[in-house]
């Protein structure tokens, strides 16, 4: 499945102090219009459906419209999930925490912590990273407890499955993007994480699982010191022989720039 190593698009960046700007008007037009959702100030006039989410149930509330954005609920609003009578749609086996996200993404094109640009550095960060940024909610919170993951796991990896589910292809891109900007995180953390993302995503994902790989093959001196990793390669799965294949990659790719210096091979 990856047949090239993975490029520095895909390392964590390092905090900086981001400006309180958040993404322009201009540009949530431009997401909402390509998501089909209605413009910045307009009234939503469709009817308001409830959605009764989780094992100890959450409820939650949304436009029709906006949740015809997914197809999932395109389908669910017309299947065996959805009451009628009562206009309400169960997801036990969703987690509220993650839901919020999604609503929240589905209202304004992103979640919290939104992407906020940085006028200095000229590029997007995450809001409230820096304790001196004051005009957002706190502290960010990197990872959620996800019932039975046996831990912590990175949100914005939750975020993804979710949209997988969803299908909300930009979501995806986004949580994807946001996670790129975390960095910190305990080895143990990124492996449950890896671990998730393999569980709850398609064989034919090549984004985050490839972003989980290429973190691993760069940190590779501190997992190969790690007993979470030796531990997580005793129990096995798919993903050691997609990390065996990106690290054979890797290697090609370094012995391929030494033979075009002094033609050589290994």
């Amino acid at each position: 499945m990856f047949k090239r190593s993975f490029h520095s698009k895909d390392r964590a960046g390092k905090s900086v102090k981001p400006s309180k700007r958040s993404f322009s008007d201009r540009q949530k037009l431009k997401l909402q219009q390509k998501l089909g959702s209605p413009p910045v100030g307009s009234t939503l006039t469709s009817p308001i459906i409830t959605l009764v989410v989780g094992r100890e149930p959450r409820i939650f509330a949304a436009h029709e419209d906006v949740l015809s954005l997914s197809p999932f609920f395109t389908a669910a609003l017309k299947g065996q999930f959805y009451e009628s009578s009562a206009k309400r749609v169960a997801l036990p086996d969703e987690d509220p925490q993650v839901f919020s996200c999604v609503l929240e993404y589905l209202y304004k094109g992103d979640y919290y912590p939104r992407l906020v640009f940085n006028k200095r550095h000229a590029s997007f960060q995450l809001e409230d990273q820096d304790p001196s940024n004051l005009g957002g909610r706190g502290c960010v919170e990197s990872t959620v407890d996800i019932p039975g993951a046996g831990g912590a796991l990175l949100k914005d990896t939750v975020v993804y499955c979710a949209a997988e589910r969803y299908g909300l292809d930009e979501l995806k891109r986004l949580a994807l993007r946001k996670q790129g900007l975390q960095s910190g995180i305990a080895v143990d953390v990124i492996l449950r994480s890896a671990r998730f993302a393999y569980e709850n995503t398609p064989d034919s994902d090549s984004k985050l699982r490839a972003h989980y790989l290429a973190l691993i093959i760069r940190s590779r001196k501190t997992f190969k010191r790690s007993g979470t990793m030796q531990m997580e390669m005793e129990i096995g799965g798919s993903k050691f022989f997609d990390l065996f294949v990106a690290m054979c990659n890797h290697v090609d790719d370094i012995v391929d720039i030494g033979n075009n210096r002094s033609p050589k091979t290994i």
